[in-house]
């Protein structure tokens, strides 16, 4: 039997298989963005399909802990577009 890989949601801590989920990426230049493939290099945090686990993530600053840095509202919120548009597919 294949082992399933399991990953964390950064906002509400469910644990679920890395097919369920999405990704937000830091690539190596300090850029954050999700990455909907889950294949781009650079370090990377989980997030449920659902917008309540980002709210979550963001109130208690799960983005700032997964990646040892600060994050401003503005990547917030490009963040907040980037998963509407992803839902709306």
């Amino acid at each position: 039997m294949k082992k399933i890989p399991l990953r964390q949601c950064i906002g509400c801590g469910e644990m679920k298989s890395k097919k369920e989920m999405l990704r937000v990426l830091k690539t190596a230049d300090g850029q954050i963005c999700l990455d909907a493939t889950g294949k781009k290099n650079g370090r990377g945090a989980y997030l449920c399909l659902q917008k309540e686990c980002l709210r979550k993530a963001r109130r208690n600053k799960g983005l700032e802990r997964s990646f040892k840095m600060s994050i401003p509202e503005e990547v917030y919120d490009a963040l907040d577009k980037e998963f509407e548009e992803i839902e709306s597919k």
